[in-house]
């Protein structure tokens, strides 16, 4: 499977990285918030969806490691993170974005247990890179309906 490059420009380009970002897992140490340079950059473990999707049986599917940056960031507040703890495992459900002054708003990574990263934005510009590790899992996410 070819890695995968994707930049978001708008609301519905960003719809398009949540579908390819739902059920990866990172560390909270793997975040990286950098205010003066307004970037927040994460490393993540993407489950391949698009290899899941494509209708037949896997005996295993594959992650692969991938950075999620997000420019243009001037502030964040998270719900439910505490940096203290570095080695806790975050499962990203999606992500969302609220127009609050056109092209700005918020962005919002909504992760299982009701932990979140909300940060605001002076436009959507972000980029998801895949680094090139790629490893076997036997499990696929399931969500109900």
């Amino acid at each position: 499977m070819d890695t995968l490059k994707l930049i978001a420009l708008d609301e519905e380009d960003l719809q398009i990285l949540s579908a390819h970002l739902q059920d990866s897992v990172l560390k909270i140490g793997d975040i990286d918030y950098l205010p003066a340079e307004q970037r927040l950059v994460l490393a993540v473990n993407r489950f391949v969806w698009e290899l899941a999707a494509d209708g037949k049986r896997h005996r295993s599917f594959e992650r692969r490691r991938t950075a999620l940056h997000f420019a243009r960031v001037k502030s964040l507040k998270a719900t439910g993170v505490d940096r203290r703890y570095k080695d806790d495992v975050l499962s990203l459900l999606a992500i969302r974005f609220t127009v609050e002054d056109a092209p700005s708003g918020a962005i919002e990574l909504i992760f299982a247990a009701n932990k979140a990263l909300r940060f605001e934005v002076e436009a959507i510009e972000a980029q998801l890179t895949d680094l090139g590790p790629v490893w076997e899992t036997g499990f696929k996410p399931e969500h109900d309906a």
